[in-house]
């Protein structure tokens, strides 16, 4: 239920692009992301980085797009979305408390979320998330930039890496477990 609220706005956006403006998409993707910092607030839970982010930078290029450049392409709003999120991503790496570790420490035991490795976790897990915001970015600059690419191919690019992370995101913490599970006493005793 978690990524689903996460991606939801995203989710708005990228359906609404396709069948509506782009000041319409953007504004009910920053609504999403309203919506959904409120189901957090009910339950008790922090606001997040990307919640946060993400309904200030749809706003934003919204306003931009509505009082500024109407003419954007969608092309071009897409890239402008998808170099945001990969700024927030990257920015909360940077800032040292990656976006997922919000996320985490919420769905963890808090014996989990004070061992040495969780945070090193996070750090990999936003790490896969800013790369599928870098190959989005790139997906969109090619259709902006190469004349000619079918549109499809920028959705293909946006639906792999999207997958990927979304994949990689449910995967690394059961690997990490696995990898990282203690050991029996007499795992290394010689057994001569």
């Amino acid at each position: 239920m978690t990524i689903f609220l996460i991606l939801a706005p995203y989710g708005a956006f990228t359906v609404l692009m396709l069948t509506t403006s782009a000041g319409v998409s953007l504004f009910a993707a920053a609504s999403v992301c309203l919506a959904v910092i409120a189901i957090d607030a009910l339950r008790s839970r922090s606001v997040k980085i990307l919640g946060a982010g993400s309904a200030i930078l749809f706003a934003g290029i919204g306003l931009y797009v509505i009082f500024i450049d109407h003419t954007l392409s969608q092309s071009a709003v897409k890239l402008a979305v998808d170099t945001g999120i990969f700024a927030i991503s990257l920015g909360s790496m940077l800032l040292r408390f990656p976006f997922t570790l919000q996320y985490a420490i919420e769905a963890v035991p808090a014996e989990t979320a004070a061992m040495p490795g969780f945070l090193r976790a996070n750090y990999v897990i936003t790490g896969a998330w800013t790369v599928a915001a870098l190959l989005m970015m790139l997906g969109n600059a090619a259709m902006l930039y190469v004349p000619g690419l079918p549109i499809w191919s920028s959705l293909a690019i946006a639906f792999a890496a999207r997958n990927s992370a979304v994949y990689f995101t449910k995967w690394y913490p059961q690997y990490r477990r696995a990898k990282y599970q203690a050991q029996p006493v007499n795992a290394l005793a010689d057994t001569h």
